[in-house]
């Protein structure tokens, strides 16, 4: 149901000053930004690429290398478990390795550039 009635006084007196188009496009051009997009692509490509080329060995060594994907490693588990229980415990090491990266240089970095944004707003 609309209404033509003007939002609650405390949500238009709460609401921060926004920055201008012009402050985000001088912030996305800043070397303070660049740094920030360098220290994120750094990581955040090559573990992507790494963890793909894992991934796609599996798949491929699963459909073209049957024998050696079912040899068995103990009792009932073949190489194949294995490598699939391996792509779960390398999936959640990488989720672990950005978190702390994220914590240690990109957060700080976005943080300060938020912070000077909200500043000048």
């Amino acid at each position: 149901m609309a209404t033509d009635a003007p939002p609650p006084e405390a949500l238009t007196e709460a609401s921060p000053a926004q920055p201008t188009t012009e402050a985000f496009i001088a912030t996305q051009q800043s070397e303070e930004f660049g740094e920030l997009r360098r220290a994120h692509r750094s990581f955040a490509f090559p573990l992507t690429v790494a963890f793909v080329v894992w991934y796609l060995l599996y798949v491929l060594l699963s459909n073209y290398a049957g024998g050696f994907m079912g040899a068995k490693v103990y009792s009932n588990i073949n190489v194949a478990f294995v490598f699939g229980l391996a792509q779960f415990v390398t999936t959640f090491l990488i989720a672990w390795l950005y978190s702390r990266h994220a914590a240690a240089k990109l957060d700080p970095r976005a943080e300060a550039i938020k912070s000077r944004m909200e500043a000048d707003a």
